[in-house]
């Protein structure tokens, strides 16, 4: 199962292009550049907002998931 993630090869600043591109199969610098025109054309603030959420909520390429403890008795 594919599971969505920063990038840790192929990053400008977090990643999350790079990350959506692995994911898609897209190029990484499609992404980009739609990425840029789309918050461009909404005035910046929610596409930097979108961003910097990624950053926070997508785990980076390789890094271990949370496993639930369990009780040994």
């Amino acid at each position: 199962m594919k599971r969505l993630t920063r990038s840790t090869s192929d990053r400008w600043i977090a990643g999350i292009c790079g990350g959506i591109g692995e994911y898609l199969e897209i190029d990484p610098n499609v992404i980009r550049v739609i990425w840029v025109v789309l918050s461009v054309l909404t005035t910046v603030f929610p596409g930097v907002i979108i961003y910097i959420l990624l950053w926070i909520i997508l785990p980076e390429e390789g890094q271990a998931r949370p496993v639930e403890a369990t009780a040994e008795v």
